[in-house]
């Protein structure tokens, strides 16, 4: 079940509590690397390693989202996404699989009261798969708790979870009319189902299905009338006046796009880096015989693909900067939620680009074999591609809501 309650005598503290946001980017530099070489093994095994997964929690990259009072960093979105994007930079998968389930701490601080924190950041780490689309079934316990039972598909991150996030829908008013209610369920109340896998790309990001099965959740784990993605917080949230941190505030959908649009730099980064490579072992195809570096064209290739993920990399970290900043000044309206979900949009699109009009159609067919370092990254960005939120709600349902509420037209 839930953990003890944290006491003010009794708090867990990072495995390295003095270690500051630069020292967190530069150790998932430097694990980067590593993960490159292992992702045949991790797709093979659909997520990443067990001695992957101490390294993260030995270095702390946990816990740049949990609060201080936790044990955490509280570090913010910024550094959180430049690890997300070194780590997808060397693995995509890894990247993915650690962003979707750590990221989620930031809401977990930001939408439940001081009680449920207290319970949930019990152990100082919080690993949450965070699933959108409502599913299963709710009912009301006597004493006011719920039981959950369902399936909840996608869940990336899972196979270390500590907690998963997801919605179902009830009728919390008793007049027939369904409403999402947000919820986190304890490592103790779900099961991870064994059917990830065989996916175009992507296949060891641990985005695995959960089931609950008569899963008993408290009453004040649950948050009735709420989505994750459409919660207000214009009016303060329990995380702000609890950490006294204007992060703990800040748009929810726009950050979950972000976190996206930054695995996605990362990816295009992890790409360029390998057609690099090419450009210094490789050679023309036709005559005049030369190295690519020397090629003209392979020369406007690279640098076309460059300059396209340069402002990929610079939008995402300027939406960083306006986010931090309606934070600070508040209130951090669903207007403003919903341009910075635009911008997230944009920036995949553009390292959609670099790398589909670029890098994929002129490294060459040796290098995009099945496993080659290009072709994997071109399968992943593909099957990201599929997420119905990237694809369907962020360009369509979002940008729509964008410009009614700027003009006042409604829906």
């Amino acid at each position: 079940m839930a953990a003890e309650p944290n006491t003010a005598e009794h708090r867990p503290s990072p495995a390295a509590p003095d270690r500051s946001p630069e020292e967190l980017v530069a150790l998932a530099e430097a694990i980067a690397p590593t993960l490159t070489d292992r992702q045949a093994e991790t797709e093979e095994r659909t997520f990443y390693a067990q001695d992957t997964h101490e390294e993260f929690a030995a270095a702390g990259l946990y816990r740049i989202l949990v609060p201080r009072r936790y044990g955490g960093y509280e570090y913010g979105i910024g550094t959180f996404l430049r690890v997300s994007m070194a780590l997808a930079r060397g693995c995509p998968s890894t990247g993915w699989m650690y962003c979707l389930g750590a990221a989620h701490a930031q809401a977990a601080a930001t939408f439940f009261e001081e009680r449920t924190q207290d319970e949930i950041f019990g152990s100082g780490e919080f690993l949450c798969p965070l699933m959108i689309v409502p599913s299963g079934t709710a009912e009301r316990t006597g004493d006011g708790d719920w039981v959950l039972n369902g399936t909840w598909k996608y869940g990336s991150g899972a196979p270390y979870a500590t907690h998963f996030m997801g919605h179902t829908m009830v009728d919390s008013d008793g007049n027939g009319e369904p409403e999402p209610m947000l919820f986190i369920a304890p490592r103790s109340e779900w099961r991870r189902l064994d059917d990830w896998g065989g996916q175009l790309g992507l296949n060891g990001s641990g985005s695995h299905s959960i089931v609950m099965e008569n899963g008993r959740i408290p009453a004040h784990f649950t948050i009735e009338r709420t989505h994750a993605s459409r919660a207000a917080v214009d009016g303060g949230t329990p995380g702000l006046r609890l950490h006294g941190n204007p992060e703990y505030a800040g748009g929810p959908l726009s950050f979950m796009n972000l976190e996206v649009a930054a695995l996605s730099v990362g990816m295009a980064k992890g790409a360029l880096d390998a057609y690099e490579e090419l450009m210094r072992t490789r050679t023309t195809v036709v005559p005049p015989i030369v190295g690519r570096a020397s090629n003209p064209d392979y020369q406007y290739w690279y640098g076309e693909a460059t300059a396209l993920i340069a402002t990929a990399e610079a939008a995402v970290f300027g939406a960083v900067e306006q986010w931090t900043g309606l934070c600070a000044r508040g209130p951090f309206t669903r207007e403003h939620d919903l341009r910075l979900s635009g911008v997230a949009r944009h920036v995949i699109k553009l390292c959609w680009r670099a790398v589909e009009e670029f890098v994929f159609p002129t490294a060459g067919s040796s290098s995009v074999r099945h496993g080659q370092r290009i072709e994997r990254v071109w399968r992943d960005m593909s099957t990201f591609h599929t997420h119905s939120g990237i694809s369907v709600l962020l360009p369509t349902m979002a940008l729509r809501e964008l410009a009614q509420l700027r003009f006042g037209t409604g829906g």
